[in-house]
């Protein structure tokens, strides 16, 4: 059955069946004290109002039959995924591979790698790491995604103007109907969580739809007719 919520631009529908939900990087090394994010200067509360709306949307696509997606960010030990202009963007002793707090900085297996424990993944959802800020680069996202005759995405985490809006035009190039849940969303700067929430909605969905998590939230938990 079709399920329908109010968006920018307009009215977005979507199959349950053929329809999932990706959280980005919602990682310890992004949004605790410690991590990557705020050894950069950054303040890693700002992007902890996504964690609420994020927690509520996951629950309603689980009751729902979705397929779960969560994404993380890092690279190999060895960090030979990891460009050297990405390397050295960060002074020494701040970058990808450094030693931190939590582990390694952005490496896979350390625990600022993980996700926040409130977005914790159940068995049977896919955990999806990622070297890069795009979903679909140099990972197997689409090939899950076509195999399950997915054609909707519902999108969520961080960062908004980073990883989330790379995904979705990555999607959007490929032929996917994006939904970026606006709430479930955050930025270190909210005058860039705006802005790249304008760019994805504008010229009638140039890259997607936008809505707040409770109007999917209500079509995620209507009742099949």
């Amino acid at each position: 059955m079709l399920r329908r919520f109010e968006a920018l631009p307009g009215a977005f529908t979507f199959d349950p069946a053929r329809c999932a939900l990706i959280i980005i990087d919602m990682q310890r090394d992004f949004l605790e004290p410690g991590g990557f994010g705020a050894a950069l200067g950054n303040d890693v509360t700002q992007l902890h109002r996504a964690i609420a709306p994020c927690a509520a949307l996951l629950a309603a696509a689980r009751a729902a039959g979705l397929l779960v997606i969560h994404t993380r960010e890092g690279h190999r030990p060895d960090l030979t995924d990891c460009p050297p202009a990405k390397l050295t963007r960060s002074p020494p002793g701040l970058r990808i591979g450094d030693p931190g707090p939590m582990g390694r900085i952005l490496v896979r297996g350390e625990a600022g790698h993980d996700i926040i424990p409130e977005l914790a993944p159940t068995l049977g959802e896919v955990v999806l790491d990622k070297p890069g800020k795009g979903a679909f680069w140099a990972t197997d996202l689409e090939n899950i995604l076509r195999n399950r005759g997915t054609e909707a995405l519902l999108v969520a985490g961080v960062t908004t103007e980073v990883c989330v809006s790379t995904t979705v035009r990555e999607g959007n190039d490929r032929g996917f109907r994006c939904a970026v849940i606006s709430d479930a969303c955050a930025s270190y700067f909210p005058e860039f969580h705006a802005a790249a929430l304008a760019m994805i909605h504008a010229q009638g969905g140039i890259f997607g739809w936008v809505a707040p998590s409770a109007a999917a939230i209500a079509a995620l938990e209507e009742s099949p007719a």
